[in-house]
């Protein structure tokens, strides 16, 4: 499912983009047996080539790492072959004798494993969540070597000019208690959300943070619903059609009505540090920014994925933080970046996703920096509280939606 979510990547990621998520708890099997011969040409500790061996899950699932030599060391690109979709990135190869050890930040995943004497094998483990698993790669040949599938082309999108409404929208209560929205986004042809309330709806449709919505009863922040609804307009929407879809969604469904206003308030406003920016384009083309939330032990990874600095901070303001982000970095490009912090009481209305029901731990020996302090070190960017003005939605009416 494309869509926000604040659990693991590997079980949702955010608005529109394909990200691929790969799933937790993998055995992984040793492909075909190959002969000592193919490390042939390879000098020692040269791991360069294609490795590959099969998924054993709900079915087989043939991989390949793709590794080639770069100016420091190698790099890598992981392909699920039977999957489909773009490779994922390898964050780090990391060499150490025969130890090898790749990160895939982008899934929340590790591999250490250690290299056999004549070059064909790496033997250890795959971790990506809380339970380690052995997983061996082969050096592939000539003659063994899978197919790497030309990527699918990218998907129909609808007209650029399309005013698109929802043609069939279930509304239906949420009871599960959770405090915080679940997911939002798109599944297939179908626009999903799980546990959200009407205010989580307008602060997505009209770019605004929960504080930035005033009036209306209490209900608007207390009930909660799933909502699946189908478009009218064949192709995948931007996000932009996909907040024009829930516009109409709030007026038709959930009677809204509003005004809006401007007030001085609180807010974080992002900028380019003095250092200056630690930003790479994407290497992910598409409509949609793609975002995941990765609890682990020592803090919460934030995977991005094509994404612009103000629906980065949209986000924030959105699921993380507890006020308005204005984003004052003027950088006009689309992003891919992970993001580690760790959480404070004031973030995720003070409901950090978990791992396993356990929070992150700030006294671990390893513990990742505060949101602002990693924003700063890991991306060059700045995030700091300062007054200033911003757009306020005051409802003037809202209605229950009636039942499905």
């Amino acid at each position: 499912m494309s869509g926000i979510s604040s659990k693991r990547l590997a079980a949702g990621c955010l608005l529109s983009a394909a990200l691929v998520c790969m799933p937790g708890g993998v055995v992984w099997a040793q492909g075909k047996e190959t002969p000592a011969s193919v490390a042939e040409g390879h000098a020692k500790g040269d791991i360069s080539g294609d490795w590959q061996g099969t998924l054993h899950a709900n079915k087989d699932l043939r991989t390949i790492v793709r590794i080639t030599k770069a100016d420091k060391g190698f790099a890598a690109k992981w392909y699920s072959i039977d999957q489909g979709g773009p490779a994922i990135p390898v964050t780090a190869v990391t060499v150490d004798g025969p130890k090898v050890k790749f990160a895939l930040d982008m899934i929340g995943g590790t591999y250490d494993g250690v290299l056999s004497a004549d070059g064909a094998t790496m033997t250890g483990t795959w971790t990506q969540g809380p339970t380690p698993l052995p997983l061996t790669f082969v050096r592939a040949t000539k003659e063994t070597a899978w197919e790497i599938p030309a990527p699918p082309p990218p998907p129909k999108m609808m007209p650029a000019d399309a005013d698109p409404a929802f043609d069939v929208a279930t509304i239906k209560p949420n009871d599960s208690g959770h405090p915080n929205m679940e997911g939002l986004g798109f599944n297939a042809r179908n626009f999903v959300t799980r546990n959200t309330s009407l205010v989580d709806l307008i602060s997505f449709a009209y770019d605004v943070q929960v504080k930035q919505v005033t009036g209306g009863p209490d209900w608007i922040n207390k009930d909660r619903y799933d909502i699946i609804a189908t478009p009218d307009t064949p192709g995948n929407p931007t996000v932009t059609q996909m907040k024009i879809m829930v516009r109409k969604l709030l007026t038709d469904r959930f009677k809204l009505t509003f005004h809006k206003d401007k007030h001085e308030m609180s807010a974080y406003v992002l900028t380019v540090a003095k250092t200056g920016t630690k930003l790479k384009p994407t290497e992910l083309a598409g409509a949609g920014p793609g975002f995941g939330m990765q609890p682990k032990p020592n803090g919460l990874s934030m995977p991005v994925r094509n994404s612009t600095m103000a629906e980065f901070a949209n986000v924030l303001q959105m699921l993380v933080l507890d006020r308005p982000v204005v984003n004052a970095t003027a950088l006009p490009d689309h992003y891919d970046f992970v993001l580690t912090f760790m959480p404070d009481d004031s973030q995720f209305n003070g409901h950090a996703p978990t791992l396993n029901g356990q929070g992150p731990k700030a006294d671990a020996a390893d513990a990742a920096p505060s949101l602002y302090d990693a924003i700063q070190q890991q991306l060059g960017l700045k995030l700091e509280a300062q007054k200033t003005p911003v757009d306020m939605i005051a409802i003037d009416h809202a209605e229950k939606p009636s039942a499905n």
